[in-house]
């Protein structure tokens, strides 16, 4: 495999795609947390309590997934600055790593997705209930 500056520079779109799209998820997932959390002051249900505590652990993972994403991100463009030096071991290594960071957080992605659904049954059992 050839190893050069572009190379790395091939994960930049797809990183940058992928944090957008987590940070709209962790935006969403705010607004719902204050809003649920306003509805369950009101009214308090073991619905929207079970939402709370899903929508704290989807919010865990979409830190988690920035945070890899990040990573990822860091260790892209560290591999580019050692291949500009010419460090081509470490360059290597470091994309490697950029690599698995970029898969873990889409891993996390995918269980994050799965918590999702959780959620969307804990709402669809309320409805349910009522008919």
């Amino acid at each position: 495999m050839d190893f050069n500056l572009q190379t790395p520079t091939l994960l930049f779109s797809a990183i940058s795609l992928l944090m957008l799209a987590y940070t709209n998820r962790f935006l969403t997932y705010a607004g719902l947390i204050r809003d649920l959390f306003k509805q369950h002051q009101e009214n308090p249900t073991d619905t929207t309590k079970n939402q709370l505590i899903n929508l704290r652990k989807r919010m865990s993972i979409v830190r988690n997934m920035q945070i890899l994403g990040g990573l990822s991100f860091f260790f892209s463009v560290l591999s580019l600055m050692l291949l500009f030096f010419s460090f081509d071991l470490i360059a290597k290594i470091s994309f490697g790593l950029s690599l698995l960071f970029m898969l873990l957080s889409l891993l996390l992605m995918i269980i994050e997705l799965q918590v999702s659904v959780n959620a969307l049954n804990i709402q669809l059992s309320d409805f349910e209930k009522k008919n």
